[in-house]
């Protein structure tokens, strides 16, 4: 079996390398722009990091494909049994806001499923990555640490984390009805799926169709490598083959131990409020 342990290495120093650009950027008064289509704001550091990356994950895996957010995803991805799928800042708001909660997410899918991924936090120098099926770690200041999700099985003592620029009221009718209390935000999808993975939080939930492959592919990965579980609101798995890029039908990410009882509640209210048609 092919153990990824090259891609892994190679991934692990591209983002960290990215995340110094990222910094580089963050420690000026840099400008936002609007992306086109009303995609949210875009700055000199994702465009900078996105170049980097893709240049350096074709240097090292020519015969892959790379689908990248600030790129032209146009030359379809849907030829390569392998794809790199790359968020060069997931969070440009947090990075905006300077509130630190912003990372650099690469993922590989090989046929279409997520294979591995590396979710880097620059502020705070904190480093997720997993392979699935075969385990995954946390990286910081104090050392690192196998991911492994929580076995909390009782919906009402989930602990939620939420957006922190999207804040939905369908998230909350969701919380309700499970009896959830707890919840905290957070910025990045990617570093909510690591919370998730590190067993910090256990379910997340994304209500719009506002996010793509690359919002998840690596978090996806990291998450399953820790035993949990991400899907659409209906609760199917979503495929990096490059058909398609939108997450049309959201995001739900929760350990495996409570999935069965949460997604039904969840896909019920995505259909009621028309996400899921």
């Amino acid at each position: 079996m092919h153990t990824l342990d090259a891609e892994l290495d190679t991934a692990r120093r591209i983002a960290r390398q990215a995340g110094a650009i990222l910094l580089e950027v963050y420690a000026t008064p840099f400008a936002v722009q609007d992306k086109a289509g009303g995609m949210g704001p875009v700055t000199e550091a994702d465009e900078r990091a996105n170049a980097f990356i893709v240049e350096a994950l074709r240097t090292a895996f020519p015969s892959d494909g790379v689908v990248a957010e600030e790129s032209d995803n146009s030359a379809g991805a849907s030829r390569f049994e392998r794809c790199w799928f790359v968020d060069p800042m997931d969070g440009t708001q947090e990075f905006v806001h300077r509130n630190g909660e912003f990372a650099i997410h690469i993922g590989l899918a090989m046929g279409g499923k997520p294979a591995l991924g590396v979710v880097y936090r620059p502020v705070g120098d904190r480093l997720y990555w997993g392979v699935v099926g075969q385990g995954g770690f946390v990286e910081d200041a104090t050392g690192r640490r196998a991911l492994r999700v929580s076995d909390t099985t009782e919906p009402s003592s989930l602990r939620l984390v939420v957006s922190r620029s999207h804040r939905s009221r369908l998230t909350d009718a969701v919380a309700q009805r499970l009896g959830i209390t707890h919840s905290q935000a957070c910025g990045s999808v990617g570093l909510k799926c690591g919370l998730l993975a590190e067993a910090a939080a256990d379910l997340y939930l994304h209500v719009s169709d506002k996010s793509y492959r690359w919002d998840n592919c690596a978090p996806e990965a990291v998450l399953r490598a820790a035993g949990g579980i991400l899907t659409d609101l209906g609760g199917t798995p979503y495929s990096y083959d490059g058909a398609e890029l939108q997450n049309h039908r959201g995001l739900l990410a929760c350990n495996a131990a409570a999935f069965d009882r949460v997604a039904p509640v969840v896909a019920e209210f995505a259909r009621e409020s028309g996400i899921l048609r």
